[in-house]
């Protein structure tokens, strides 16, 4: 077992090994509210509707992420939508979904357009839009600032934190991902993202 918090992208001596993420479940209201939010204004496809194998009474709702990961939610008809969430320890505090950085300005405008208040950051590794959904629940919408594969995002961000540290920054900014990227040998290659409120929120 790894013994200390050192921060690495190297797999850990641990009990196991996931091969990835597979799926996040929430407790939903009901469903017209769940499918009209998370299809209707997110876009994410609603791919399974089907009772709860635990809770036939409960059902439970699959959205497809985009990147065949999905978020399901239990819902139940007698349940009304919330509109404020005031999550404790071990509660969800934001679902994050990756979009398109070339998108970002568009989607921003969109759900503007539509109604959905929206507060943008750029969070230093990546930029970010946030919204809530029809419970409160906050919703980010992260973009990429740089192209960075897949495979080896928690690589990057690794070298990225061991840039930040031995800056002696607080955060993780661009110089940090560059670092990253060109110690990786990967390009360093910025999308063209507008300009935002860097680090925390108000």
């Amino acid at each position: 077992m790894t013994d200390d918090n050192a921060v690495s992208a190297a797999r850990p001596d641990s009990v196991l090994q996931t091969a990835g993420w597979d799926h996040v479940t929430l407790i939903g209201s009901n469903a017209e509210d769940t499918i009209e939010f998370y299809r209707d204004v997110l876009g994410l496809p609603l791919v399974i509707r089907q009772p709860n194998l635990d809770r036939p009474e409960v059902e439970h709702l699959f959205f497809d992420a985009g990147d065949g990961r999905m978020v399901t939610f239990f819902v139940d008809e007698e349940r009304a939508s919330a509109d404020e969430q005031d999550p404790g320890v071990g509660a969800v505090h934001h679902l994050a979904l990756r979009i398109t950085p070339d998108e970002l300005p568009e989607i921003r405008d969109r759900l503007l357009s539509a109604g959905h208040a929206v507060n943008e950051y750029d969070r230093g590794a990546f930029h970010s839009l946030y919204t809530e959904d029809h419970n409160g629940l906050t919703i980010e919408l992260a973009a990429d600032k740089y192209d960075i594969p897949d495979e080896r995002r928690g690589e990057v961000y690794a070298h990225a934190q061991a840039a930040r540290v031995e800056a002696g920054a607080e955060f993780v900014s661009n110089d940090h991902l560059e670092a990253a990227l060109d110690a990786l040998d990967l390009p360093v290659e910025p999308y063209d993202l507008p300009d935002a409120t860097a680090g925390r929120g108000t």
